[in-house]
């Protein structure tokens, strides 16, 4: 992880210093991170993904894209569901809200084995 860190870092053409400004750590920090000395905290990778828009799959395991996209269809999808009458719908997706990366992480896991099966039968 501590590589991808500094692969974003340069990507973003910021130096250590700027990079931890925004992070509200100093550059030493920084340093000690991308050379592995200290370790990533989960706090620390949220605030790197949503000060960088940095993709938290790509940061913690180096799979998919450093980036989220913004997925305007997904946005007004639910949109529509927030507005609509379905109150489990609506509560469906607060509670998604809820879910931290691990919890959505074994969702994922859960729906992909229910798709295996699925293709199986």
């Amino acid at each position: 992880m501590n590589e991808r860190l500094k692969d974003l870092r340069k990507f973003l053409n910021l130096n250590q210093e700027d990079f931890g400004k925004r992070l509200g750590v100093g550059k030493t920090a920084i340093s000690k991170l991308e050379k592995g000395e200290n370790n990533l905290t989960d706090s620390m990778v949220k605030l790197i993904c949503k000060e960088f828009n940095v993709d938290y799959i790509w940061l913690t395991t180096g799979k998919g894209e450093m980036f989220i996209e913004p997925d305007i269809d997904a946005m007004e999808i639910i949109d529509r569901i927030m507005t609509g009458e379905n109150k489990f719908h609506k509560d469906l997706f607060k509670t998604f809200a809820h879910l931290d990366e691990e919890d959505l992480l074994a969702l994922e896991r859960i729906i992909d084995k229910f798709i295996e099966i699925k293709k199986a039968d």
